[in-house]
């Protein structure tokens, strides 16, 4: 893939419209620098500098979609209260659509994340699990099968926090089937049944060992996984991530399955956060921009190499792709 192809590929992002459907999270950060231990515990005390609040789940999802200059719209739960206002806000400031977004009861899923330098001290989680149910699940339902023909690709980001359920991925697998929409999802461990014939999954490692049910520890058993999952799932691409070790890429082709390993593209690796959102977002802007998915992986495997050298939830913008590729053996 040259520089020039990968251009024309960026360019066209910004005439595709992608629904974003799964679990919408609150990331906060809190900021600081750390230079003694607490008397009463032997913990860190960490003397706090700034707080921040970024979108995080399916809304950074829809967030490296923006940022990748394409439009995105979002479909998931939030709560009534304070942490689901400042989501709407966030969303509304980076122009993201709201349309498809439900209010109710339950708690906004915030994650906090302690950071001291460039080290995270500790996470803490607020969130409800619960599934979506009775009137609200039907109206949820009835609203996203209404929807679909607006789009060029629906993403499902699964953080299994409720939203994701067998109902929702048979009415998406029955459009794809009729008029061959592109369905690309992010799976959760405890959730592969779900997936049968969607387009794409793009599970890490050890999501993969999981769906796979096979350990994944070397290229072999690697092989192996991908394989299974294509069978078992029956979609028509695995991407695997693979941290600093970059990505494989496992695609049907007639009764043949053919594997395109991605070497990393990271020069350092700060932060893993959202680097997944980054590439499920990238890999289907760029697949249902033209790309072949080769091209597709490798343009989403420069764009998570640029987001895991940034602190906290981030993304990748088509200028920083393209500096990238400048010097890549991709181009």
């Amino acid at each position: 893939m040259t520089k020039s192809k990968a251009e024309l590929i960026l360019k066209k992002f910004k005439d595709k419209k992608v629904l974003v459907i799964g679990d919408i999270i609150l990331d906060k950060y809190i900021f600081g620098k750390v230079s003694r231990i607490s008397p009463e515990a032997p913990v860190p005390v960490v003397e706090v500098t700034e707080e921040s609040y970024r979108l995080g789940g399916a809304a950074n999802v829809a967030n490296n979609i923006i940022a990748l200059g394409g439009k995105a719209y979002i479909s998931g739960i939030i709560g009534k209260g304070t942490t689901g206002k400042i989501v709407r806000d966030l969303l509304e400031e980076r122009g993201i659509g709201l349309d498809y977004i439900f209010e109710d009861s339950r708690r906004t899923t915030v994650k906090t994340r302690v950071i001291a330098g460039n080290q995270q001290i500790v996470r803490f989680d607020i969130e409800d699990r619960r599934r979506l149910e009775g009137k609200s699940k039907e109206n949820f339902l009835s609203m996203i099968k209404s929807s679909l023909n607006d789009f060029d690709a629906v993403i499902v980001s699964d953080y299994r926090k409720g939203v994701v359920s067998e109902e929702l991925l048979r009415i998406l697998v029955e459009r794809k089937k009729k008029n061959g929409n592109f369905i690309a999802v992010d799976p959760k461990i405890g959730h592969f049944r779900l997936y049968k014939h969607v387009s794409i999954i793009t599970p890490n490692i050890v999501e993969a060992s999981h769906g796979a049910e096979v350990e994944i520890k070397d290229e072999k058993t690697l092989i192996k996984a991908g394989n299974n999952l294509l069978k078992k799932l029956m979609c028509d691409f695995v991407l695997i991530t693979r941290g600093e070790e970059g990505m494989s890429l496992f695609e049907k082709k007639g009764s043949d399955v053919t594997v395109t390993h991605l070497p990393t593209v990271a020069k350092k690796v700060f932060d893993v956060t959202g680097a997944g959102d980054t590439v499920i977002a990238t890999v289907t802007l760029a697949y249902v921009s033209g790309a072949d998915m080769v091209s597709a992986a490798k343009i989403a495997n420069v764009a998570a190499g640029i987001v895991v050298g940034k602190i906290g939830t981030a993304t990748a913008t088509p200028k920083e792709i393209l500096e990238i590729l400048k010097t890549h053996p991709y181009a």
